[in-house]
């Protein structure tokens, strides 16, 4: 897959709420995630930060993903979440999302909030 090809498929997937799906066809076994000062490497650590964070939801009331922005083997995505979290109540949340392909695989991932 092209790189234009894999961003326009995790939009059509994220937008359907289909992350898991997402991660399984379109994330490289050794994908490296970058949020904050946090970094996790391969599958088994993507998978474990996405049960963490879905274990602080309480309650999804909205998400909207733009339309990727590509340039060679990356591109980028704005995402917002409205969602109330386990202690902390309703909030929105705003990241700018740079993703890395490489082979038709995302090999990389970066959050900025």
């Amino acid at each position: 897959m092209t790189t234009h090809e894999v961003a326009n498929r995790l939009v059509e997937l994220c937008r359907q709420g289909k992350i898991e799906e997402a991660q399984q066809e379109l994330f490289a076994d050794n994908i490296v995630s970058i949020e904050g000062p946090r970094v996790a490497e391969g599958m088994d650590a993507i998978k474990e930060k996405s049960k963490l964070f879905m274990s602080m939801v309480e309650e999804f009331h909205g998400a909207v993903i733009s339309e990727p922005l590509i340039a060679g083997k990356y591109f980028s995505l704005a995402w917002s979440m409205d969602a109330t979290m386990k202690e902390r109540g309703r909030m929105n949340m705003e990241e700018i999302c740079v993703y890395k392909v490489e082979n038709g695989k995302i090999v990389s991932e970066q959050f900025f909030f």
